[in-house]
């Protein structure tokens, strides 16, 4: 088989990443409605974990690119159903949400409009550590242009304790994680998360 010029540039690349030569751009493909995505958690460091999220399933968009240190912030009111009282705080960050309310894509909206690059929206069953809900447009025929991922509640309410207890307004997170070729092992994953 014959290898062509494209592949022997993505090889030749790949190595330079490899030999710590390049630093690679952060730009992600996307992913795949079912297909988990990975953040982690770089402050505080007492949830320094990697957690689990699920993409919406009928609206938004993909990551498209990979954000290495970015803000996290709890929104106000939590389920971001009427205008925030913290919008300012979520321009170029991206908005924890608590499930609840109003639809999905309202939530994800209203984080738009203040400038949000991303949602995360966390169970509001905080005790809730396997259940993943597929998010779904809302039949508004409502258009988001921000990436919108479900967290586990127990997650997302862990995160906002830590966050209340080292008195900071929102998390630094990495988003989307790779974990492919990664042992379970490894990973610092969530001592209460069963995946």
């Amino acid at each position: 088989m014959a290898t062509t010029p494209i592949s022997l540039h993505a090889q030749f690349l790949r190595w330079l990443v490899l030999c710590g030569l390049i630093v690679p751009l952060a730009f992600v493909t996307g992913h795949a409605v079912n297909e988990n995505l990975f953040f982690e958690v770089l402050s505080p460091p007492d949830i320094n974990y990697v957690f689990k999220i699920r993409p919406a399933r009928t609206f938004g968009e993909v990551f498209r690119h990979s954000f290495p240190r970015i803000n996290l912030i709890p929104t106000n009111p939590s389920h971001s159903c009427s205008d925030l009282y913290n919008g300012e705080e979520l321009r170029g960050a991206i908005a924890l949400i608590e499930r609840g309310g109003c639809s999905f894509v309202s939530k994800t909206l209203m984080a738009e409009k203040y400038g949000a690059l991303a949602v995360m929206i966390h169970d509001h069953d905080a005790k809730n550590d396997w259940q993943y809900i597929d998010m779904i447009q809302d039949e508004t025929d409502r258009e988001t242009s921000i990436p919108a991922v479900f967290l586990l509640g127990k997650d997302g309410y862990i995160i906002k304790q830590s966050l209340q207890a080292n008195a900071m307004p929102g998390a630094i997170i990495t988003i989307p994680v790779n974990i492919t070729g990664v042992p379970m092992h490894s990973l610092r994953m969530p001592p209460w998360s069963l995946w």
